[in-house]
């Protein structure tokens, strides 16, 4: 079966109607308002869906645009907008990053950095001719169209919205053919080629004699105000400008701009080894040093001790693909990547400096970016938290979903970190649908409100505990079912408010609706703690940026011996995440003892 073969065939993402994501959305923020917020939220949504109102108007153009011919699915202008429309910078806000495991035997940054190429290599050798079978999960098969996203896809900053620059477009069909990648080193940049002429790649033992010559040839760190990838952590209007600047101050900045963003990846070969895996995981979430291109697909990051991790642009990728691409990195040898791949000595790779002509008007922009990031990654708190001696089988011993656990315990040691619930999300994939990505669950429902009460209240008993717990655990796995199923009222609610945006003027709607300047909508859409999950045995941690001035990021690995969690949050609330981390540690730990004298599962 070939990577691509479901694509067509993947059923659509249904559409909800109009009612049932209305009668969601109340549903779903209910729990965190006031009788009165409710109220006036209710009567903003009647008054969306009155006969002859906004929603009307609106739903019916969605419905229109997604029986057109040639549209996938009613997401297809959500998804661009969602990742692409954001002005703010991507580095450390949206870009995610995975922390491997480390290599046994131990190995020196050019080996470890060498078997990782040779593996993606490998990986693109396969995805070329469709080798690697689609992913088939509950006997459904997933769509696979983000893995053309891998290779030599680049994100391009615009004023109003950004593009992608990617094969297997009309502007470029077919799988990529370049054959380089971009090796960076202190702040200094290296075109490196990893496929010889005739296309057949280099040997392990070629790509360390390369990476060893980018280590030589940028033994010099790069002068201030000269490593252009600080570039790419500006909001994005701005690297915009900035890098018209770059295409109209000389004519080879063009071509040091292709080469980037046509390149296969990125490799950052680090000059420093980690002081701990916490500084590891800051560093592969908003490390920069000019030694980063925060728009690439995918870059590389390998740390002077050979530790490893990837750091990856969000916006035609999400962490299943990451994780699927991860697994085949890191499963497989080195050595049984390159042999398969057909690698053979072909001596040293050309390796061959990229280098950007710069005015003063540019070096002072670069130098500005650099301290702004640098400035940004400080107001960043961040925390490793680790469980290892609990995990999913812990969880299923104890009759609960593993997911459901870990989530009420969220929610329980939000309250007692911060004395109330708040609105969570948690990413739920859906690529049981054609071009299916992700779904937005919100977590707080009445049950959880429920259980977390029973849990504070000194006159509950155990049995009145467990029994919250329970309920609370059902309802979580029965909404993220609905969320799977393409039953959830968020993105429809939104994609609405975008299309009043776009044309509202034309279907007669010329004004936002009320309804999203109520308190149901921005409650339940104002993060507490935004929640992801990547399991896979091949990664130490998962992280990413919180998503507001109050927000806790919580990204979790969670495994059947092991959970880890990577947390972020503003700088200004930090004492509430280490609060929170320590109150999760107590709540596991509670849970574990309520439901392991309790009987039955649930």
């Amino acid at each position: 079966m070939t990577t691509f073969a479901h694509e067509d065939s993947l059923p659509r993402v249904p559409l909800p109607t109009l009612e049932a994501s209305a009668e969601r959305f109340l549903a779903w923020c209910a729990p965190l308002l006031t009788a009165d917020e409710l109220a006036a939220t209710e009567a903003e949504v009647a008054a969306f869906l009155r006969p002859g109102g906004p929603g009307r108007a609106l739903h019916a153009a969605l419905e229109e645009y997604d029986a057109t011919e040639g549209v996938h699915s009613w997401l297809d202008t959500f998804w661009p907008y969602r990742y692409l429309g954001r002005r703010d910078r991507i580095a450390l806000n949206a870009n995610f990053f995975f922390l491997f495991q480390d290599a046994s035997p131990q190995q020196s940054q050019v080996e470890r950095a060498a078997g990782l190429i040779a593996g993606a290599v490998d990986h693109k050798r396969q995805l070329d001719a469709e080798l690697i079978p689609p992913v088939v999960q509950r006997g459904a098969p997933q769509s696979m169209i983000q893995n053309k996203y891998l290779f030599s896809a680049t994100r391009i900053p615009g004023d109003r919205q950004d593009t992608v620059r990617s094969p297997y477009t009309d502007a470029w069909p077919g799988p990529s053919r370049a054959r380089h990648i971009v090796v960076f080193f202190r702040g200094n940049m290296f075109r490196m080629e990893v496929l010889g002429a005739d296309g057949v790649p280099h040997s392990l033992d070629d790509l360390e004699a390369g990476l060893r010559a980018v280590r030589k040839a940028g033994a010099e760190p790069a002068p201030e105000g000269t490593s252009v990838g600080h570039l790419t952590t500006m909001a994005r209007a701005e690297w915009a400008a900035a890098r018209e600047s770059l295409r109209a101050v000389h004519p080879r900045n063009a071509d040091a701009l292709d080469d980037i963003e046509t390149a296969l990846f990125c490799v950052c070969l680090e000059d420093f080894a980690p002081e701990d895996t916490q500084q590891a995981c800051d560093q592969l979430l908003y490390g920069d040093r000019g030694n980063r291109w925060f728009d690439k697909a995918v870059s590389l990051i390998v740390f002077a001790d050979g530790r490893a991790g990837i750091n990856v642009e969000h916006c035609e990728l999400d962490g299943t693909t990451i994780l699927s691409f991860t697994d085949a990195l890191l499963s497989t040898p080195a050595e049984e990547h390159s042999r398969r791949s057909g690698a053979r000595p072909q001596g040293l790779p050309a390796v061959e400096p990229v280098v950007f002509e710069l005015d003063d008007t540019l070096r002072g922009r670069v130098r500005s970016a650099a301290e702004a990031f640098a400035a940004y990654g400080e107001s960043t708190a961040t925390r490793t938290v680790s469980f290892d001696d609990f995990g999913s089988t812990t969880a299923k011993a104890l009759g609960s979903s593993p997911d459901a656990f870990v989530q009420l315990a969220y929610q329980l040691a939000h309250q007692r970190a911060k004395g109330h619930l708040g609105a969570t999300y948690e990413s739920i994939a859906t690529r049981q649908w054609r071009r299916g990505r992700t779904e937005a669950m919100r977590v707080v429902t009445p049950e959880i409100q429920a259980f977390v009460a029973a849990m504070e209240d000194p006159a509950a008993d155990a049995d009145t505990r467990r029994a919250a717990f329970r309920a609370a655990a059902a309802q979580h796995v029965a909404r993220a079912k609905e969320c799977q199923a393409g039953d959830a009222p968020e993105q429809h609610l939104w994609e609405l408010e975008l299309i009043q945006r776009r044309r509202g003027t034309e279907l007669g709607v010329t004004e936002q609706p009320a309804l999203y300047r109520t308190p149901g909508w921005l409650t339940m859409r104002d993060d507490y703690l935004s929640t992801s999950s990547a399991p896979s045995v091949n990664i130490q941690y998962f992280g990413f940026g919180s998503t507001s001035s109050r927000c806790i990021g919580v990204a979790y690995v969670l495994l059947p011996d092991r959970f880890h969690l990577y947390l972020s949050t503003p700088l200004a609330v930090a004492d509430q995440m280490h609060t929170f981390a320590d109150r999760l540690r107590e709540a596991v730990a509670e849970l574990r003892e309520l439901l392991s004298t309790g009987e039955g599962g649930a």
